[in-house]
């Protein structure tokens, strides 16, 4: 599929995305609905603003103000938190006159606040529902740190976006807040949960309310998870390709799995859970190098972990894995750095190169019924440096990596707002590349997700993130790679030239792994390449207990044998089209047994049983 099929010219692809900002406190309570505040802000929503110059940066005080320091050490969790605006500064109201405003919140792209977790919370299936908790006591450490955990408490502040959960606010207090607290905010959830996760979280928050410490319930709360998780099927698709671009005389990126990686993909156990981006640092004689060596570093290192880790008897935390993938990095920037240093490379002259790795890690798990799963749906991702990771779906796009650069640097170090640095000239200066420096000086970003509905990721380098141009395109293309109108390879390509088109400037390099929780559609069954480089890593719908399908679907589940088999006898509502099925079966049963009894025929027909009961009510 070509770029003009893909995009219509005519199309938004070319907007930048209004910038809705979140007014915080009760003089932007007060404001009403309709009004501009100085000059700039139009008031959309009970608090919900319009920034109409967004091409003017904003207010800033002269001095950070104490209460907004947690916002700027928070900025690595930009995925959950809210990030610093600027300040209306410019009403003549001394009450509204440095009123906070926070970009990135939980505000959708019409204005709207995304819904509340407890609103979501009854109609999300267990696994979704297991994913939320996990991400409460992930934040509660770091929100720990900075005093906040009671952004954690109050409802009205907990949003969701699909899996994602969202602060509207970092809150501070002078209570100390413990595990207590966040047991009984459990509690109440859990209330309108199936058995299936409601028991064991209820036990957790037991064990919570008995003092046991965070990392015992993070242990025993990430088991349930991978339990969860595992019973779905999984499907995955991956694609990568690079280009030079049309300014460059050669090309400094590096990725895998590239066309020719995939010729050997069927004798690759990596094959299709590991994607590799490399961008050889601009500036820096032998980027191409940097990036090619890194990348082979890389998959061979993660390939021996992961034969390693098929010997494991016993599920390992993410700590673990995190701490291994973050060695195997150090390891492949001493590879580069030893080059720079036998070289006698210095400053400029040392070559390096970003890097965004992803990895879906089929660990096998085991259920309480001691059922084994062979895939427990866990996507760990590692990056240094700007290259950048996506989760898109039909309804979103969600940025996964933080850049590390200076500006990144200056927020989290509390010495400036986002906004305020950018306008310096080295605010996109790299902090950190794989081989510039001694490994122990390189802290690369380590994430686990769990990967619970269909969905794509996306690594790309800035060839074609420069400019937002993934938040500008992704509505064209995730739709169309979901609905199987588009293949992985043309979504790609696709890129890659829109990318040459509107920037031009870089080199492009793009991977992405499609990942399918959803049982196949029949067209697509009807379709399915057996040649095609995909890989079902779950199972097939007629293989689900009765207990997956639930989570698949979101449907309530009991564990108790006896209410489980009264749910079989009990009736259940079929579709008019179905239902008139049984009634002809049964009409012609009766006419084939009277033609028989009055044998006025001989029908071979007569004797052909009638559906089953239990046919009758899958």
């Amino acid at each position: 599929m070509l770029l003009n099929q893909l995009f219509d010219r005519e199309n938004d692809t070319d907007t930048i995305e209004r910038r809705y900002l979140w007014a915080v406190g009760i003089p932007a309570e007060k404001i009403p609905v309709g009004q501009t505040v100085a000059d700039r802000y139009r008031v959309v929503a009970p608090q919900i603003w319009l920034d109409e110059r967004p091409d003017c940066v904003p207010d800033f005080p002269e001095d950070i103000p104490p209460t907004v320091l947690p916002y700027l050490r928070l900025s690595p969790a930009q995925l959950h938190v809210p990030q610093v605006y600027g300040f209306c500064q410019g009403t003549e109201d001394a009450e509204t006159r440095e009123i906070l405003l926070l970009e990135n919140a939980p505000i959708d792209r019409h204005g709207n606040l995304y819904p509340t977790l407890v609103q979501r919370w009854a109609e999300a299936s267990p696994i979704r529902q297991a994913y939320w908790l996990w991400q409460t006591l992930t934040l509660w450490r770091v929100l720990d740190e900075q005093g906040a955990t009671a952004s954690l408490l109050e409802p009205e502040n907990l949003r969701v976006q699909g899996w994602r959960l969202w602060l509207l606010e970092v809150r501070s207090g002078n209570v100390q807040h413990t595990l207590k607290d966040l047991a009984y905010h459990w509690s109440s959830w859990i209330a309108a949960s199936p058995n299936i996760i409601a028991d064991p979280v209820d036990r957790l928050c037991q064990r919570m309310r008995d003092g046991e410490d965070l990392d015992a319930i993070a242990a025993s709360l990430n088991t349930l998870l991978l339990q969860l998780a595992a019973q779905q099927p999984l499907r995955l698709d991956i694609a990568g390709d690079t280009d030079s671009g049309p300014l460059r005389s050669h090309n400094e990126d590096t990725c895998y799995p590239t066309a020719s990686d995939l010729e050997e993909a069927d004798e690759d156990p990596l094959f299709p859970h590991l994607a590799v981006l490399c961008d050889g640092v601009g500036g820096h004689e032998g980027g191409e190098v940097a990036s090619q060596t890194a990348v082979r570093s890389l998959v061979l290192q993660v390939r021996t972990f992961w034969k390693q880790l098929q010997q494991e008897s016993e599920l390992l935390s993410p700590d673990i894995i995190q701490n291994h993938l973050a060695a195997i990095v150090r390891v492949t920037n001493n590879t580069i750095a030893h080059q720079n240093d036998s070289q006698d490379r210095i400053a400029n002259q040392r070559m390096g190169t970003t890097l965004v790795l992803a990895w879906q890690l089929p660990q096998a798990v085991r259920s309480t019924t001691g059922t084994r799963f062979t895939n427990a749906h866990e996507l760990y991702l590692v990056s240094v440096g700007d290259s950048r990771a996506y989760w898109l779906t039909r309804d979103y796009c969600q940025c996964l990596t933080v850049d590390d650069d200076v500006a990144t640097r200056e927020v989290r170090f509390g010495r400036g707002f986002y906004r305020q640095v950018l306008q310096r000239t080295d605010a996109g200066a790299l902090t950190q590349a794989i081989g510039t420096r001694d490994g122990d000086l390189i802290h690369p970003t380590l994430q686990r997700f769990i990967v619970e509905e269909d969905g794509i990721l996306l690594l790309c380098s800035d060839g074609l993130s420069d400019n937002d141009w993934v938040e500008k395109s992704w509505r064209h293309v995730a739709p169309a790679v979901l609905d199987g109108d588009c293949t992985p390879q043309e979504a790609v390509r696709a890129w890659i030239q829109l990318a040459n088109e509107k920037n031009g400037h870089d080199n492009t390099s793009i991977v992405t792994m499609v990942c399918r929780v959803t049982p196949p559609r029949p067209k697509d069954l009807d379709v399915l390449d057996p040649q095609q480089r995909s890989a079902d890593v779950g199972y097939p719908e007629s293989d689900l207990s009765e207990s997956s399908k639930a989570l698949l679907y979101g449907q309530s589940v009991d564990l108790d044998p006896e209410s489980a088999r009264r749910r079989r006898r009990r009736p259940t509502s079929r579709p008019l089209a179905v239902a008139a099925g049984v009634l002809l079966t049964l009409l012609l049963g009766a006419i084939v047994f009277w033609i028989a009894y009055s044998q006025l025929q001989n029908d071979s027909n007569s004797d052909r049983p009638l559906p089953r009961d239990e046919e009758m009510m899958r």
